[in-house]
């Protein structure tokens, strides 16, 4: 069952699937209708290797779209990850065409076939806390940064397609090791598994359900997570039992920022923070301060302003 029992909340529904997909063009129209019927917002992806995607909207609404993809592609209950919103944290609904439902830019892998072993959120403290395996967080730098698991490795990427290449590079380090993996929802980490299968690795396990799935069943007394999880929408970030957490955006470079990095100096709400303000220019920070006033105007005139369709 899809259908959340609360009818007054904002549910949010995150998942995947890798599973093949012939001709996936013909399911975009009838993706985009049932988003439409139900008020549902978003973005889904698909490819011929399966779909990805993060909705909102009543519980209605995110149960018909979620039904409809488990009539294209399998997709069952257990593979979405449940949380909710104080607010719509979307602004439009995308159902997207693309090469990859997450871009590695490796196209002959198959991981439905050859991702690593999955580990259950219940047993990843016990797999973890082995001194003699190597954690690894396939999420980028500016994820990691806001929180992660204690001792984990973090390859620095700036965007997922690196991942390879921090992968060959450390290749002889991982080599006879067991490696655990994670990452937000559970999809690039398993891609990341099949990856390093490839290359001839073969104790290569993955957290089940990713982060969000680990917050939302290990208690706060008992995890080894620290810090805040980035989620790609207007909530920003969550925390233990997938409460909304305190990050926030900066609008001109789109990096979350914790409540000490809204305290830099070169810090101003919608304009610049201490990450990007060396990268912009000062008719760049004019641009945002006006779209940043105008966005206010809005705001208090009760009117979202106009961001898509």
């Amino acid at each position: 069952m899809f259908l959340s029992t609360n009818a007054d909340t904002v549910r949010v529904a995150a998942f995947y699937r890798f599973q093949s997909l012939e001709d996936c063009g013909r399911w975009r129209a009838p993706l985009l209708e049932a988003c439409r019927q139900g008020g549902v917002k978003g973005t889904i992806l698909l490819a011929g290797e399966g779909v990805n995607g993060t909705i909102a909207g009543s519980p209605q609404g995110v149960a018909g779209v979620l039904q409809l993809l488990g009539q294209i592609c399998g997709l069952a209950a257990d593979e979405v990850k449940f949380s909710e919103a104080n607010e719509m944290p979307f602004h439009r609904m995308k159902v997207r065409l693309k090469k990859e439902i997450v871009t590695m830019g490796v196209l002959d892998l198959d991981p439905a076939a050859d991702a690593g072993t999955y580990v259950d959120p219940a047993d990843w403290n016990q797999l973890i806390a082995d001194p003699d395996i190597v954690v690894v967080d396939t999420r980028n730098g500016y994820e990691v940064a806001l929180g992660t698991f204690a001792g984990a490795v973090d390859p620095g990427t700036a965007s997922f397609s690196e991942f390879p290449t921090w992968a060959e590079q450390n290749r002889e380090r991982l080599a006879g090791r067991k490696v655990a993996m994670f990452c937000t929802g559970g999809i690039r980490c398993e891609k990341a598994t099949a990856y390093l299968r490839s290359l001839g690795l073969r104790d290569v396990f993955h957290l089940k359900g990713g982060i969000l799935k680990y917050l939302e069943d290990v208690p706060e007394t008992e995890s080894r997570w620290q810090g805040e999880c980035f989620v790609f929408d207007e909530r920003v970030s969550v925390g233990h039992g997938l409460r909304e957490g305190e990050a926030e955006l900066c609008r001109a470079c789109r990096r979350p920022l914790t409540a000490a990095d809204r305290q830099a100096p070169h810090y101003r709400p919608g304009i610049s923070c201490a990450y990007c303000h060396e990268e912009r220019s000062e008719e760049d920070r004019a641009g945002y301060a006006e779209r940043h006033r105008q966005v206010g105007l809005a705001g208090k005139r009760g009117v979202k302003p106009h961001i898509g369709g």
